[in-house]
């Protein structure tokens, strides 16, 4: 049984490994539902953690995590960008780079609280929408994403191409 305080906070260095961990098990979910995603490459975990430990004090990024009885089960990373500004209507928009929950502690709010705590931050950075990506074999991302308020507004979308015989 696991207690229901759960507490989110930003990363801390103390979470590397945590963040690791978690990384690791969000890429391989992704490999499990879509092999045509792309796998992790040896140690990326760990880089991938080291990166959001160093970027902690970036003005323009933010990670918070969701811990539980000391232990970190979930985290989310997002960023302020703003797409081609040479081109479009300058817009700051929020970029969710990336949300997991440890499988074990889903279905109990912890992804919308990580979701609500980094809207909070984006809001602060005067952000007024934010936009994420999510694997179109993943229904259960889809329900989540549609019930915290998504809505699609492109579709990313991929083709194979093989190599000429002839060349």
């Amino acid at each position: 049984m696991h207690s229901d305080e759960t507490v989110i906070r930003q990363v801390e260095p103390r979470d590397e490994t945590e963040i690791a961990r978690l990384w690791q098990m969000l890429t391989d979910y992704h490999g499990e539902i879509d092999p045509r995603l792309p796998g992790a490459t040896p140690g990326a975990a760990g880089r991938y953690a080291a990166r959001m430990i160093e970027r902690r004090d970036d003005p323009y990024t933010r990670a918070f995590v969701a811990e539980r009885d000391g232990v970190v089960i979930g985290y989310v990373l997002g960023a302020v960008i703003d797409l081609h500004p040479d081109l479009f209507q300058h817009v700051d928009a929020g970029f969710i780079a990336d949300i997991f929950v440890d499988p074990a502690y889903r279905s109990q709010g912890v992804a919308r609280r990580l979701v609500e705590t980094i809207n909070t931050w984006f809001a602060a950075q005067g952000v007024r929408h934010v936009e994420w990506q999510v694997a179109a074999r993943n229904p259960d991302g889809i329900r989540f994403w549609e019930a915290v308020g998504g809505q699609p507004i492109m579709i990313r979308m991929r083709m194979s191409i093989e190599p000429d015989d002839h060349s």
